[in-house]
């Protein structure tokens, strides 16, 4: 494939943008290359600058699952921004999406609405902090709760120590209050809980980790971590800005019948605009102002436009209670179908697969946590993904992702990426 206008946008986009990007993991720097650039995107399909078409795995890191430029959620849009594109003041749209979510998901009262999957979770964690009258929190390796500095956090030298940052500008200090578990380790979580008795908020977790690549939840972890902060006065944090209507019509609550606290919402709920929520029982969200003490504001929040694309993408998920079941059929096939290829060329892999998500490891070792995630090879992954793309097939530029499967997708097209994976294994 050609991409002579993609690499001449990206230089022009260097001079005045970082990195010629607005989020660092577009610029091709864990695979090398010039990023694309879209023009255009339908349904299963993105069309670049240069002419090229390619089958979309990415499908704007999740939100996409009923495939891009989806009419409902179009026409909600263009409907809505005709009378107006934001008014600083409620509106009614928000009521409606706001019963609505509440309606779909298990355990919650209340929800409110943000600008991002960040500001969702830098929220429930404060929230969770003002509620309870504590400081410290748990969070996970290799799980992304966005750029907040409470997030960007590394392990220290030991299970009890504290983090350190691991990005200049987040302070030693933010630090501290953050404390690194290892994800699908209970014993693990129950040290640092033992080492800072009464001092934890909250355990924030992807409770199907998306950012490690594809990594659910192993038996008995995700009841352990409710059983633990249930006894130990912690609240549970579902960071479900990627499973969240995706993984099922109440998302991971509802997929393992566990009851989290507090859950974050983006992706999908904003049906591809830039929204994120917070929701938990009334008892928790009542703490927020208005009407409690701990403070959270946003001029664009509840956003017409936003509200009326994720109103239209819920209404859409909850008339079509089978969506999810077709979209993990798919997933199952596509994994199958490219299990095979691989065997049959002798390539060193293992894939994990959960309702619409699925990454290819290219390790014969079980991947279950970040550790595990790391010991891939990533120089395969390097030929893997530019030798998709030269067949039409756009995966994430990173090993360290999911792919996301969408309704939109054909078996032609998952057939189509089942041979292009046969092809570009060949040449390993």
């Amino acid at each position: 494939m050609i991409y002579k206008r993609s690499s001449e946008l990206f230089a022009e986009a260097e001079k005045v943008i970082p990195g010629g990007v607005n989020s660092p993991v577009r610029a091709f720097k864990a695979v090398g290359g010039t990023p694309i650039f879209v023009q255009k995107a339908k349904g299963a399909y993105l069309y670049d600058e240069d002419g090229n078409k390619l089958i979309d795995y990415i499908n704007s890191w999740g939100p996409m699952i009923l495939g891009h430029a989806y009419e409902p959620v179009v026409e909600a849009v263009i409907e809505k921004a005709k009378l107006g594109t934001s008014f600083g003041m409620p509106t009614e749209l928000e009521t409606q999406i706001a019963a609505l979510a509440v309606s779909m998901v298990p355990n919650i009262d209340k929800i409110r609405f943000v600008n991002s999957g960040t500001e969702a979770c830098m929220s429930a964690v404060r929230l969770a902090r003002g509620f309870t009258k504590r400081d410290k929190i748990i969070k996970f390796a290799g799980c992304y709760h966005g750029h907040s500095d409470s997030f960007l956090i590394q392990a220290g030298s030991g299970a009890v120590t504290f983090g350190s940052p691991n990005s200049p500008g987040v302070t030693a200090g933010t630090a501290k209050d953050t404390l690194l578990a290892k994800y699908n380790d209970l014993d693990n979580v129950k040290i640092l809980i033992e080492a800072n008795k009464n001092e934890i908020a909250a355990i924030i977790i992807e409770p199907v980790a998306g950012n490690m690549g594809c990594i659910p939840p192993v038996e008995g972890f995700l009841e352990g971590l409710r059983e633990l902060c249930t006894a130990n006065g912690i609240l549970l944090i579902f960071d479900e800005v990627m499973t969240g209507f995706r993984l099922a019509r109440g998302g991971v609550q509802e997929l393992f019948n566990i009851k989290a606290d507090i859950v974050c919402f983006g992706k999908v709920i904003g049906g591809g605009l830039p929204v994120g929520a917070f929701a938990a029982r009334a008892e928790i969200m009542n703490y927020l102002a208005p009407l409690g003490p701990v403070y959270q504001a946003g001029t664009l929040s509840g956003n017409p436009l936003a509200m009326a694309a994720g109103l239209a993408m819920l209404q859409a998920l909850d008339n079509d209670r089978a969506i999810f079941k077709r979209l993990e059929e798919k997933t199952a096939y596509l994994g199958a179908g490219i299990e095979k290829v691989l065997k049959a060329n002798n390539v060193v892999f293992t894939i994990n697969t959960i309702g619409s998500m699925i990454s290819v490891h290219f390790d014969a070792n079980p991947v279950t946590d970040f550790k595990s995630a790391a010991a891939g090879d990533n120089e395969t992954f390097k030929k893997f993904f530019h030798g998709l793309v030269a067949e039409g097939v756009y995966i994430a530029p990173s090993a360290y992702e999911t792919w996301f499967i969408t309704d939109a997708l054909t078996y032609e097209d998952l057939d189509f990426t089942i041979n292009a994976i046969d092809k570009v294994s060949k040449t390993f």
